[in-house]
């Protein structure tokens, strides 16, 4: 049992190390890919700058929380897509029949699909929220660690919300649109502060687009531990992975195969 998960472990670094290789084979293009996602996000927080000249705090937020939003946000959704990239493009798969490759192997199937491609422009989101953080976060043991964390919850929560709606495919043929939909609103909300919304929109977003397990970090785990909210992120992250995980296994079991012949070295 030990020998198979450590040739499981190896077998994961080395699509990662591959995938890296084959975005660096053509290097221009991998750093103008990941230096514009940089520029891109960079904007975005010089626009909360200029707003935060004005407005010292908002419902409790200061500038350094919505740094820290934004650094947990996009470092989350980096890492899901740099490590695990097919999990965004899954309902395309799913409905060209191009899962056969991935079913004829002795590997775990939704792992192997997922570590099968990278985000180049997510790198970008990545090496923003490094940067980010070591520019406003906490940079102690402590902090590094908590950040850690935060930035585990955020990309499985990213990475299995995705996966739920990209698994559709399987039942509705294509639902391409629907998860980019939901995608979308889960990105939008979650670097936006909670404390902004009220009522039935902030149940909104811990519940149906758990966005608000992602933007509240900053305040219930970095700034300082709420014990009751980090329990509950965890549940989420936890119950979202176990979920997409079951609902991905049992929607397999209804998949085409799209006869198609490949070779995966």
């Amino acid at each position: 049992m030990m020998n198979k998960g450590i040739g499981l472990i190896a077998f994961v670094w080395s699509c990662w190390k591959l995938n890296l290789a084959g975005a660096m084979e053509f290097r221009m293009s991998f750093l103008l890919t990941a230096g514009m996602m940089v520029v891109n996000n960079t904007v975005w927080i010089l626009f909360w700058g200029l707003y935060f000249e004005r407005f010292q705090v908002v419902n409790g937020w200061s500038l350094q929380d919505v740094m820290m939003m934004w650094s947990v946000s996009a470092g989350g959704f980096g890492l899901s897509a740099v490590l695990f990239g097919n999990a965004y493009r899954l309902a395309s798969l799913i409905a060209a029949g191009q899962l056969d490759i991935y079913l004829s192997q002795p590997k775990p199937v939704l792992l192997h699909i997922l570590i099968s491609r990278m985000s180049v422009s997510a790198i970008g989101d990545v090496l923003f929220a490094v940067i980010l953080y070591g520019l406003f976060g906490d940079c102690s043991a402590i902090g590094l660690l908590k950040f850690a964390l935060a930035l585990l919850i955020t990309m499985l929560i990213f990475m299995f919300f995705v996966i739920i709606f990209q698994s559709l495919a399987f039942f509705l043929g294509n639902a391409e649109g629907l998860s980019q939909q939901m995608f979308n609103g889960l990105l939008a909300f979650s670097t936006y502060p909670t404390g902004i919304f009220t009522g039935w929109g902030k149940l909104l977003l811990f519940t149906v687009i758990p966005a608000g397990f992602i933007s509240y970090m900053p305040i219930g785990l970095l700034r300082s531990v709420e014990p009751l909210f980090l329990a509950k992120a965890v549940g989420v992250a936890v119950l979202l992975t176990c979920g997409g995980t079951a609902f991905f296994y049992y929607g397999l079991k209804r998949y085409s195969s799209g006869n198609m012949m490949g070779v995966r070295n």
